[in-house]
């Protein structure tokens, strides 16, 4: 049986980044575990600011698959957007794709964001929202 697959938003990566303890005992273990690790590319492109310094992250990001957002996805995205009224584009990117893996574990920050956009959402498998 393979493990649910993690997904991470932007808050789960800066946790990460930060050295929460927490955040990296989950981390490793999922690693150990062969989890699979998702990041939208959206996420990504909220916290890369300086390579130079987010080398740590960088590694992480390395461990992870980044998942590109292309026209059917991003299609998606815009209409959980428009179901939910928000305008977090990167927020409804990381409930869509825990969607399409079949039901994912979010890790966030932002529990309230993601669980509106999953209630908006017309059906498709439960995702479980975790907060880091």
């Amino acid at each position: 049986m393979s493990a649910i697959p993690y997904v991470y938003d932007t808050g789960a990566l800066i946790a990460l980044e930060n050295d929460d303890r927490r955040a990296w005992v989950r981390h490793r273990l999922a690693l150990q575990d062969d989890t699979p690790i998702h990041i939208p590319a959206g996420v990504t492109a909220q916290v890369w600011r300086d390579p130079r310094r987010q080398v740590r992250l960088g590694e992480i990001i390395s461990a992870c698959a980044v998942e590109p957002l292309d026209l059917d996805a991003a299609r998606t995205v815009g209409i959980l957007c428009g179901r939910a009224r928000t305008s977090d584009v990167v927020d409804a990117s990381v409930v869509t794709l825990a969607v399409r893996l079949g039901g994912a574990v979010v890790w966030t920050s932002d529990p309230g964001d993601i669980a509106a956009l999953a209630d908006a959402r017309d059906a498709g498998p439960t995702i479980t929202i975790r907060t880091v």
